[in-house]
């Protein structure tokens, strides 16, 4: 598949609300079952761990929030947090209406250039290992295992 080329600008303050809905819905879907947490539960700490990380909403320092945009059409967003050494996506989403399109791909080239404009050689991120779409997307991007977390249901 021929990637789609997009555009990441920063987020407004007037997209930022809906952003942070679907961030949190996102990250408790993926939270919830590696932690055992009824959706409630996950969604609260989805939202309270967002709201440690981004205090300032996306005026927060070393906070790197995007909307992806191909044309003139947002198509995802981007979450990428500088505080570390070696940046770390918090974040990636593409829009259900663009998935299979190739966009995925597209923000995660647009984040690994935007990390070396700003200097940075490394980026990681954190998969949820029920995510297989995004492993294989993450595979043929180059990514590497550097640690791994397993579990055994008894």
């Amino acid at each position: 598949m021929t990637t789609s080329p997009v555009l990441l600008r920063p987020i407004t303050d007037d997209e930022y609300p809906t952003w942070l809905e679907r961030a949190a819905a996102s990250f408790a879907a993926g939270v919830g079952p590696a932690r055992g947490l009824t959706p409630d539960e996950a969604l609260a700490v989805a939202y309270e761990q967002t709201e440690q990380l981004l205090p300032e909403g996306p005026a927060t320092d070393q906070q790197l929030i995007w909307i992806a945009v191909a044309g003139d059409e947002p198509v995802g967003s981007l979450w990428i947090s500088t505080k570390a050494k070696v940046p770390f996506i918090y974040g990636i989403e593409v829009d259900h209406a663009h998935r299979g399109k190739g966009y995925g791909r597209a923000i995660m080239l647009a984040a690994e250039e935007e990390c070396r404009r700003l200097g940075y050689t490394r980026l990681d991120l954190n998969v949820f290992g029920d995510n297989t779409t995004a492993i294989a997307l993450y595979d043929s991007l180059g990514y590497a295992v550097i640690s791994q977390q397993m579990r055994k249901d008894l």
